[in-house]
């Protein structure tokens, strides 16, 4: 039997979690210098002051995401442009569905239709993607996570997508938490030197330890790791290490985790698995906008 879809993340989970606006306005920036570098001089050839009315449709089922930026690059353009919206961010879409429709300046609309577009149709096919994995686990406790393998430049759009998904977000970057990875426990010279060092340099930041056998999950977890990342361990090894870690820790699987095998994992006990696929391979959703 499959496992019920899991309902829409709550509005004000995606509120908390957007980009400032500043933020947003930063991206959108950067994406209309490049498009329309001294001018759009397809547009000029428009009457200018006419203005525009237009629909925005999705001619395949996704999950939306990116509306902030689809509006802040028309509203880059025309202080006037208007948008209503008749679904939401973390909404489930059908083939067909009337997405929005916006009117402004006629220009400004063509000049910034293909940077809104791609801007809402990456965010939305990350946020289809994430929907997927999230669906696969649904009635399980376990999280499925990002990771740091996003697009340059859109770590924090991609991971607000995510979110959009029903999936969760890892750390944002390197910043924010420890992860003490194989060339890091090399240098150090053993995982309880590195972990020692953590603590002492990073003092109220989580620390997460990669392991590639239980030998390595038991040394982490003598050495106080919060968190332990079993890298590529198959189904009876991840069984075996949620037994020998008994709560100690929180374990998360990682390394090549297909779709397909994402259930079976998280029946093992788990409590998160990372998934660089919901970032990286990214499919855009197919979009339509019209005027009329």
């Amino acid at each position: 039997m499959s496992p019920t879809p899991m309902p829409p993340p709550e509005p004000d989970l995606l509120a908390r979690h957007r980009p400032p606006p500043e933020m947003i306005a930063r991206d959108v920036r950067t994406a209309l210098e490049e498009d329309l570098g001294s001018g759009d001089i397809t547009a000029a050839l428009l009457p200018a002051g006419q203005c525009g009315r237009a629909e925005l449709i999705t001619r395949e089922p996704a999950v939306l995401s990116g509306s902030a930026w689809f509006d802040a690059v028309f509203l880059a353009l025309d202080p006037n442009y208007r948008a209503v919206w008749q679904a939401r961010d973390g909404e489930r879409l059908i083939a067909g569905q009337r997405l929005c429709v916006l009117e402004g300046g006629l220009r400004e609309l063509l000049s910034g239709e293909r940077t809104a577009m791609n801007f809402l149709q990456t965010l939305s096919g990350t946020a289809t993607r994430a929907r997927r994995y999230a669906d696969a686990v649904a009635g399980l406790p376990t999280r499925i996570l990002d990771t740091r393998k996003t697009l340059p430049g859109l770590r924090l759009a991609q991971k607000y997508a995510v979110l959009c998904g029903g999936c969760h977000n890892h750390r944002m970057g390197l910043f924010d938490a420890i992860l003490i990875k194989e060339n890091h426990i090399m240098a150090a010279g053993s995982i309880a030197a590195a972990v020692a060092s953590a603590r002492k340099t990073a003092v109220g930041v989580r620390v997460e330890v990669e392991v590639e056998s239980l030998d390595e999950l038991e040394q982490a977890l003598t050495a106080g790791a919060e968190r332990v990342l079993l890298d590529n361990f198959g189904v009876h090894l991840l069984r075996e290490a949620v037994k020998l870690t008994a709560g100690r820790a929180r374990l998360e699987a990682s390394g090549g985790i297909s779709l397909g095998a994402l259930r079976a994992i998280a029946e093992t006990g788990v409590d998160d698995i990372s998934v660089g696929d919901l970032t990286k391979s990214v499919e855009a959703v197919d979009l339509s906008l019209r005027l009329g």
